[in-house]
């Protein structure tokens, strides 16, 4: 005979939905934040070789200042802060640069 099993199930745990939200949009934005810098460095390597016209310098430099202009909103939105999205490796350091 096989009994009910009565009372809360073993390994079950709540989970706030709210707060996983906000942690799921911080890790995107840092992600995001992580490929702006990288392309960020890129760019800044390709000006200093100087094999770039002065008008793609310039787009190049447009299109960095619109995109960091637009994290800043974006973490605004969601009430984080460009620091809040470095995450600490440990023993690495921490994922993005500090400024």
């Amino acid at each position: 005979m096989t009994e009910a099993v009565t009372g809360p199930s073993v390994g079950r745990f709540d989970i706030d939905r709210d707060q996983m939200g906000r942690d799921l949009v911080s890790l995107v934005l840092t992600v995001v934040e992580l490929l702006r810098q990288l392309m960020e460095r890129q760019a800044i390597r390709r000006v200093e070789q100087g094999d770039l016209s002065d008008d793609q310098v310039e787009r190049i430099g447009e299109t960095l200042m619109c995109l960091e202009e637009r994290m800043t909103e974006l973490c605004e939105q969601h009430g984080l802060r460009l620091e809040d999205l470095n995450l600490d490796l440990g023993p690495l350091g921490s994922l993005l640069p500090r400024d």
